[in-house]
């Protein structure tokens, strides 16, 4: 009788621990590019949520400052990471949000957890003519599973890579999976690129061309003539400042 009544035990720890479960099965990762070389990242996780687990699941969701680490000790995950990383660069403006159940049924629910942070220094950028600026993504800070032929997608994952609007892809390896190229072999007037599961990524390469208008040069230039001199810009308001103010005693008192 024991031995039946410890095996029926073990069946109900067994099965308890099978229905009580959360884990992704899904990623989705967009790389926005812009005309510098940070890159805005947006990753959704698609978690399968048991039904004895949604309980814990809305419990971690108000948990408002459970960090990555945190989730990834919740669903015991190695695919919840940062998959864009420049070695030359850092992480900044990170978030996650853990979203509302969907789907949900007699066996349990989905839910989409979103990761967005900026990505630095992933692309490097050469003025090669007038208004003229080639940018080249870094290959090195693709971060996705590592196989025995090298760096790849994993099964269960897609990337999507954005270029800035206007923008002309120069070159690209390998070719995406979504669009295809036209007739010509080029990749004209695409401005969002997709590459599905199993994608080897150990070679990977993209560069794009941006043509500014006048107008953004004007307004980079004086950008940039502000960051490189803040201190005299400064210096020379509070003298003209106090010119005029001698000049406004002089008038009135004088």
């Amino acid at each position: 009788m024991k031995p039946l009544l410890l095996y029926t035990v073990a069946a109900c720890l067994i099965m308890t621990t099978v229905l009580a479960s959360m884990n992704v099965t899904y990623l989705d990762t967009t790389v926005i590019l812009s005309n510098s070389t940070n890159a805005r990242v947006v990753e959704q996780f698609t978690l399968n949520i048991s039904n004895s687990s949604i309980t814990t699941y809305l419990g971690d969701r108000q948990a408002l400052n459970l960090s990555i680490n945190g989730w990834r000790n919740v669903l015991g995950s190695d695919l919840l990471i940062q998959h864009i990383f420049s070695p030359n660069g850092s992480i900044s403006n990170f978030t996650i949000l853990p979203g509302p159940l969907m789907n949900q049924d007699p066996q349990g629910a989905q839910a989409i957890l979103t990761m967005s942070y900026i990505a630095e220094n992933v692309t490097a950028v050469q003025n090669v003519g007038p208004r003229k600026f080639a940018y080249v993504f870094d290959g090195a800070s693709l971060n996705f599973e590592h196989t025995a032929s090298g760096e790849a997608l994993p099964q269960n994952a897609r990337l999507n890579i954005d270029i800035p609007q206007g923008a002309q892809i120069a070159y690209v390896y390998p070719a995406p999976d979504y669009p295809y190229p036209n007739y010509l072999g080029t990749y004209k007037n695409v401005t969002g690129m997709s590459w599905y599961e199993g994608e080897p990524l150990t070679k990977f390469s993209l560069s794009y061309v941006v043509n500014e208008s006048m107008q953004a040069e004007v307004v980079d230039f004086f950008v940039r003539m502000y960051n490189d001199y803040t201190q005299q810009i400064y210096l020379l308001a509070i003298i003209l400042v106090g010119m005029l103010s001698v000049y406004i005693y002089a008038k009135v008192f004088a």
